[in-house]
């Protein structure tokens, strides 16, 4: 991840915001998780929530949904759209993946969409004993027979899935660790080509805005990828 997406969770959680409402026009990442699981009724909790893309598809379902993420700016936005959508069954709180203010099998189900990730690529040289902190923590808050679903990045400006170079080692890691996978597309659809050029360019950088420009693109092309595991 570069450091302007970096800076971009900690400082611009508005914009980043307007980015991700265009994503998943299709609608295809709901329909990828029902694939798995039925969250109705289920304890989830959301890690690496952000603005709340994942946590408000789901509160609407859930018994409860609690949503975590290390920027407290992230969870702002998704503590304002939570506010406003009437609902009761959830609460937002700034923690760290490894380590979830949750109890011990609390959980029915677990959701992370573009987040796992970043323990490989912020610990370059300790990623897999940090991967590790994870799962077993995610084998302690997690009641028997839950399910874990990520979502992660296949290619933005891509029609068919590709491995991304910064994630080449952490792929095999969550087959390695009994993931399954499939792959789906979640293009975004911007109302104009120059909402689509400065967005793009806002969070993926100018060499993303510049190939929108020259195709045209109103509708950006992304693959994502989607792992899941039941205990």
């Amino acid at each position: 991840m570069s450091d302007q997406q970096r800076k971009i969770y900690q400082t611009d959680g508005d914009r980043y915001e307007a980015l991700v409402s265009r994503e998943d026009h299709q609608g295809n990442i709901l329909k990828a998780l029902e694939e798995i699981v039925n969250p109705d009724g289920l304890d989830v909790l959301d890690l690496g929530a952000g603005t709340g893309r994942l946590t408000l598809m789901l509160a609407p379902r859930a018994r409860s949904m609690r949503a975590f993420d290390v920027s407290e700016e992230m969870l702002r936005v998704c503590r304002q759209r939570l506010e406003s959508s009437g609902l009761s069954n959830w609460k937002v709180e700034v923690a760290d993946h490894r380590q979830l203010p949750v109890e011990e099998g609390s959980a029915d189900l677990v959701v992370s969409g573009w987040s796992v990730a970043y323990l490989h690529v912020w610990n370059p040289e300790t990623w897999r004993a940090e991967l590790g902190k994870w799962l077993g923590e995610m084998k302690r808050v997690l009641r028997r027979g839950s399910h874990i679903v990520l979502f992660e990045s296949l290619g933005t400006g891509n029609e068919t899935p590709i491995q991304l170079e910064h994630l080449k080692e952490y792929y095999p890691w969550l087959d390695e660790a009994g993931f399954q996978n499939k792959w789906i597309r979640t293009d975004y659809e911007f109302a104009s080509l120059e909402e689509a050029e400065e967005l793009s360019r806002f969070f993926f950088g100018d060499e993303l805005g510049d190939k929108v420009r020259q195709n045209g693109w109103v509708i950006l092309p992304e693959c994502t990828g989607v792992w899941w595991l039941r205990f």
